[in-house]
């Protein structure tokens, strides 16, 4: 059964769609950034430097105005212990994250110890927020500056301890359900991140994007657009989003491994999506496109209620985590149209 399914599993999406389209005009977009490279080298810190910017394009298009913008540089430990945080502005508790672990539970700790940041719809809290995701991933850096990343890796566990690491991954997503190329490993390996990721900068729109953080050496970046229109004659909010996870490549540009694209209206009055067309551009296996029928299980609900209804709905192998994350940020919504009212 193995080898028939596998034989049908379809290629995944490896096709960018970077640059970011120029602005449009009547629009705010909020562009995210959080860079991660390692200072001290491989076994050292890791440097996260997370800016967000909301900005907007007026009724004539062309140049326009900083409405909010944000940073933080934020150290954490091997084990994802964030050891240091410094931001711009600073939040009040912001030195109570230090101490706590990159992963869901930073999220909780977040909404439960800053929740003025998501009431708020403060652009620092999407950089934040997805700390835990860029924790997890953002070890595959390392992949393109050693061809043997993966042997080392494996050597540096116990048999017992990789035995356990990969029956964890089972049915974590949609791609990695049980009996999925992914999981089996007869699914794509050494070509994850080899698929240019372009760059989310638009030479013909330089206001398109804040500035990005660089650095020498290894580096990893996930990177957010969020642009939003109000269309007060049809009674909608028009949603543009996109989400990419990339990495530097030794021998130069950036080598993508998830990208999605999302476009979906909602209804001006309640907030509630109408319709939601995510877009896989670029992921690691032929399944992991699947999860994206699943998304409909959001539409009606409201943008207020997006991280909830995500966590609700599409958990799981119910889900892609980097989808999930994608539709997460939807949340932000609100806040951007309400410059525009």
């Amino acid at each position: 059964w193995r080898i028939m399914a596998t034989a049908t599993v379809p290629p995944p999406p490896r096709s960018t769609a970077n640059p970011a389209p120029a602005r449009t005009a009547n629009s705010v977009r909020r562009t995210m950034s959080i860079d991660v490279c390692w200072p001290d080298g491989e076994t050292g810190g890791r440097l996260f430097v997370g800016r967000c910017r909301d900005y907007r394009t007026p009724a004539g298009g062309g140049a326009g105005t900083v409405l909010d913008e944000a940073e933080y540089k934020a150290t954490l430990a091997e084990d994802k212990t964030i050891t240091a945080i410094t931001a711009t502005p600073a939040p009040a508790k912001i030195d109570q994250l230090v101490g706590v672990r990159g992963g869901n539970h930073l999220r909780l700790f977040i909404k439960e110890t800053m929740p003025e940041l998501i009431s708020e719809g403060a652009p620092i809290y999407l950089p934040l927020d997805d700390i835990s995701g860029t924790a997890l991933v953002s070890a595959m850096s390392w992949a393109h500056w050693h061809e043997n990343w993966a042997e080392r890796l494996s050597a540096s566990f116990k048999p017992e301890e990789m035995q356990k690491l990969m029956a964890d991954r089972v049915n974590v997503c949609w791609g990695l359900a049980e009996g999925n190329s992914g999981v089996t490993g007869e699914g794509a390996r050494s070509d994850i991140a080899s698929t240019d990721a372009g760059d989310v900068r638009n030479p013909a729109d330089p206001e398109g994007w804040h500035e990005l953080y660089e650095n020498e050496g290894p580096g990893f970046r996930r990177a957010r657009r969020i642009e939003v229109q109000r269309d007060d004659a049809a009674g909608l909010i028009r949603i543009e989003a996109a989400f990419q996870d990339s990495v530097k490549r030794k021998s130069g540009g950036r080598g993508a491994i998830h990208e999605y694209n999302i476009s979906a209206p909602a209804d001006l009055a309640s907030g509630r999506l109408l319709t939601l067309e995510p877009e896989a551009r670029i992921l690691p296996f032929g399944e992991c496109p699947g999860a994206i029928h699943n998304a409909q299980r959001l539409v009606g609900r409201t943008l207020g209620e997006i991280r909830e209804a995500v966590l609700e709905q599409l958990r799981g192998p119910q889900g892609c985590t980097h989808l999930n994350d994608a539709l997460r940020a939807l949340a932000e919504v609100p806040k951007l149209a309400g410059y525009l009212a």
